[in-house]
């Protein structure tokens, strides 16, 4: 009997090993949030350079140069930039001036020059070139020396 019950055992267990198992699944959901966002890194600062009537301390003057940054957005955020807060002159130069920040951009989005807030709807990346100009009115020059002056340039 031992005997026969060990053979239905081993009968029963090759039985089984045929069926095929039963397989079943499950869905793993998997969840991400992208927030309006942008980086700004500048990769070379500008220079200004003097007017043949030394009324003008401008990026855009002949050996003049802009700063540039590099721009990568989502999309969803503005770009502008503040007026000029923090500047450096000679003491020689006692008179007023007027400076003007502007920027331009090419790359995922086409700016035109412009100092007014620009939408970035897309998302994508940018070369910023931003400019200043710092202007002397009336019979007022600029002096012998060095300025210096900081523009920010803002992503939000």
């Amino acid at each position: 009997m031992t005997l026969f019950r060990a053979a239905f055992g081993a009968t029963l267990l090759v039985a089984c090993l045929d069926q095929a198992a039963m397989a079943t699944q499950q869905n793993v959901i998997f969840n991400g949030t992208v927030t309006a966002t942008c980086t700004l890194v500048v990769a070379t600062n500008g220079t200004m350079t003097v007017s043949p009537d030394l009324q003008s301390l401008s990026s855009h003057n002949s050996g003049g140069s802009a700063g540039t940054v590099t721009l990568t957005t989502t999309g969803g955020v503005s770009l502008s930039v503040d007026p000029v807060t923090l500047t450096t002159v000679p003491a020689a130069d006692s008179t007023a001036i007027t400076w003007t920040s502007t920027y331009s951009a090419s790359g995922a989005h086409t700016i035109a020059e412009t100092g007014s807030s620009t939408a970035l709807t897309v998302p994508g990346a940018d070369l910023v070139s931003v400019h200043l100009a710092g202007t002397k009115g009336g019979s007022n020059r600029f002096a012998n020396g060095n300025y210096q002056a900081t523009v920010t340039l803002r992503c939000e």
